[in-house]
């Protein structure tokens, strides 16, 4: 028996390792895995259990009301008035077309064996086996843009990077989510870290860099663990490091945090702070692209960007920008609260 219940820091928030205990110590065999959110955070605390059938949805659930989940024997479908049904029918969820939160909600974060039966790995595989320029060229083929606000062609920085000289290049990701009211980039990191972690590997073999900086805000103490954990992982894995996967290839990443500064969600006032200087915007030109972090190239994407290319590489880009309209191709991840 497999029990989904979010460790993001909004069900969290909202009693969600009250409600994993409680059922913890009345199914001490069952498994209980620590999902991300699905997003629908009025449903949290959202308890799942896996059935022949699919998995099955109670919400939002408090401690309080585990006892009586269990007096109607919800493992095994029992009725109860939280009962939501068939997740994947929920109306909220049944109606969207997930690309990079695909496996947001669905997976062990922390498990790679749950993240490459889910397609994990497949995008950093093939990239492997391409050219920079051939990564770069599906990527701009993709029409992938920053999801950071500006909307800049995400193939057109890696490739001015590819093409600047510099004794070492840097992949920056630029978690810093600072604008109120947004919260993808946590969700994303807490709920599937490895897509984070391969977008920003393959970022990295396509412009010739070998180090990877995420850079996280400081309120987000539930993703930095996240985060570093799968870092870890991947070590552990041979993932990241001296031979990615096996490969010729050298590629790692550290996270460094930010001191609470608003404005550190600019790019070069986040170089500035990496650097280990006070956050301030540099004058533009030159571009972080050609002179960045330590005055070396640098790629400077965000979480949604960095996180979209493993499916770029492993379904096409023809597949990824059928899904947009005009030059908004793939899709973009909302948040809506009100």
């Amino acid at each position: 028996m497999i029990i989904y219940i979010p460790g993001d820091s909004a069900a969290v928030s909202v009693g969600a390792d009250e409600v994993a205990a409680a059922i913890a110590q009345l199914a001490p065999t069952a498994r209980i895995v620590r999902n991300g959110s699905r997003g629908a955070l009025w449903l949290e605390t959202l308890v799942e259990i896996q059935t022949p059938y699919g998995r099955v949805a109670y919400g939002p659930v408090t401690a309080k009301d585990v006892a009586s989940l269990f007096e109607a024997d919800f493992l095994n479908g029992g009725i109860h008035p939280l009962a939501l049904g068939k997740t994947d029918q929920i109306k909220w969820l049944a109606t969207q077309d997930r690309v990079t939160f695909a496996r947001v909600g669905v997976i062990d974060p922390l498990s790679l064996d749950d993240y490459m039966a889910h397609g994990g790995l497949i995008g950093l595989r093939k990239a492997l086996k391409l050219s920079p320029d051939a990564i770069i060229n599906e990527v701009t083929e993709s029409g992938l843009r920053g999801r950071g606000g500006a909307g800049f062609p995400a193939g057109i920085k890696w490739r001015t990077v590819l093409q600047s000289y510099g004794s070492q290049k840097y992949i920056c990701c630029n978690a810093d989510e600072g604008d109120s009211g947004t919260f993808a980039d946590r969700m994303l990191i807490e709920g599937d870290p490895f897509t984070l972690i391969e977008g920003m590997t393959i970022a990295g073999i396509a412009v010739g860099a070998t180090q990877g900086i995420v850079y996280l805000r400081s309120e987000y103490p539930y993703a930095i663990a996240t985060l570093q954990k799968a870092i870890d992982i991947a070590r552990e894995s041979d993932w990241l490091g001296n031979r990615v996967l096996g490969s010729t290839h050298a590629f790692d990443i550290s996270i460094r945090v930010g001191a609470g500064s608003y404005v550190c969600g600019e790019e070069t006032a986040m170089l500035e702070s990496i650097e280990g200087k006070r956050g301030v915007v540099r004058a533009k030109p030159p571009l972080p692209a050609v002179e960045g972090l330590f005055g070396q190239p640098t790629v400077i994407n965000n979480v949604l960007t960095l996180s979209t290319v493993p499916m770029i590489l492993s379904e096409g880009a023809e597949e990824y920008k059928a899904r947009g309209v005009g030059r908004s191709l793939g899709t973009q991840v909302f948040q809506l609260a009100g």
